[in-house]
């Protein structure tokens, strides 16, 4: 577990370099994701066929996870992002235009292998350059900012849609994510960028096989983190339309839990800075896996509003914790590495949870699939509170020279 030394970086220093890109880039996506489906049937793919497009998506943030630690160690991570970028680029325009369905497949994988190099990058850059006693707030910060991206990508890319389409919601995308690129090219090339960190190159597998244990303990509670995270996406607006509320109810529901999330990034920061990632952790955990245990007792539009605020305010919780939890167990060598493999930890909740849910509504019900996943989500905080360490370096360092320290403002 690494505990870097301050090196002069503050969350100011990281505005230019990466949460503007991160949010630019957070707009796009959000342009995109509730559209990949109907493009899909737009190109003439069966419902099915359209459901497995989407998946295609996660597939290529899943399957890109560990070469995106290699490319990270090869090349340094702001060169990782661009290219990541340059990727995405290609395939947002390769979706827009694709000529049939097999193509606009392919080109929505490589989406999703793209968004893995930038997501990767972008963690490990902040992990290198952060002082640990701020490290909390950077990442929380880091997940408030891509939280509001896709809050926000969604109605311009519906209103580009209106425009152009549903083509237009991809230009969106590309317009965000060339301006991401151009920016951080800039950066690069000037004196604002923070000093690109050095890599040593080591073996993925040794890496992996030095930290199982940790692979074992928490990198479950994260996959369980992911699992309940993308879970809710469904089962929220399945139990709503299970109630009997039009989509437009369904979608207001939606959106005040997510206003919830968005609300608490900078305390769930804070909280982790000051007293321990366990202190995020298993309430993030525990209150998200409780509101998939009261879904099912929602009866209306008002029961399900609390239920839906009860998750958004434990996820909102949990703002940047499974990327902290990243950053601290890192190791110093091999860090890149390490981070592609506790990416595949929660990508695989991210991609298994709806596939639980979806399982387990065939066999029994939607109350079921709802139940199982808070089993996960408590299995996941009773791991995480008996084997998972503290990872909190207690131990801040020397008392910076009189003035106000722009970092924590």
């Amino acid at each position: 577990m690494s505990s870097p030394e301050p090196n002069g970086a503050t969350l100011r220093s990281l505005g230019l370099s990466v949460y503007v890109p991160t949010f630019l880039f957070a707009v796009g996506q959000g342009a995109v994701i509730p559209i990949v489906a109907l493009a899909a049937r737009d190109e003439g793919a069966s419902v099915a066929l359209a459901g497995f497009i989407v998946a295609l998506r996660g597939i290529g943030v899943l399957a890109f996870d560990i070469p995106a630690g290699w490319l990270v160690a090869r090349f340094g991570e702001q060169r990782a992002m661009i290219a990541g970028t340059g990727l995405v680029i290609v395939a947002l325009a390769g979706s827009a235009f694709a000529p049939g369905i097999w193509p606009f497949a392919v080109f929505t994988f490589l989406m999703g292998c793209g968004w893995s190099v930038w997501l990767l990058a972008r963690l490990s850059y902040v992990t290198d350059v952060m002082p640990v006693h701020l490290r909390g707030r950077a990442l929380s910060t880091l997940g408030g900012i891509n939280r509001a991206g896709n809050f926000f990508g969604p109605f311009l890319g519906a209103a580009a849609a209106v425009v152009a389409g549903l083509e237009g919601a991809y230009v969106v995308h590309l317009v965000s994510a060339v301006l991401a690129a151009g920016l951080l090219l800039v950066l690069m090339r000037g004196e604002s960028a923070l000093p690109a960190p050095e890599h040593e190159h080591v073996q993925f597998t040794k890496v992996v096989r030095e930290n199982a244990g940790v692979f074992m303990t928490a990198g479950v509670g994260v996959t369980a983190i992911g699992a309940l995270r993308a879970s809710r996406q469904g089962v929220l607006p399945l139990w709503g339309d299970h109630l009997g509320l039009d989509s437009s109810t369904i979608s207001l529901v939606f959106g005040i839990s997510m206003a919830m999330e968005m609300l608490l990034f900078y305390p769930a920061g804070s909280v982790m800075d000051r007293w321990g990632r366990k202190a995020v952790a298993l309430p993030c955990l525990s209150i998200m896996a409780a509101g998939m245990f009261l879904i099912p007792l929602s009866s209306g539009f008002a029961s399900l509003v609390v239920v839906g605020l009860l998750i958004g305010f434990g996820n909102g919780l949990g703002s940047g914790i499974v990327m902290t939890l990243g950053a601290d167990f890192s190791p110093e060598i091999g860090r890149a590495q390490f981070l592609g493999a506790w990416r595949v930890c929660g990508d695989l909740g991210t991609a298994g949870g709806p596939l639980v849910v979806a399982a387990a509504t065939g066999l029994a019900s939607l109350a079921a699939a709802s139940v199982t996943m808070g089993v996960i989500g408590a299995i996941g905080a009773g791991l995480m509170l008996v084997l998972m360490p503290e990872t909190l370096n207690r131990e801040r360092p020397p008392a910076p020279s009189p003035g106000p320290d722009p970092g924590e403002a």
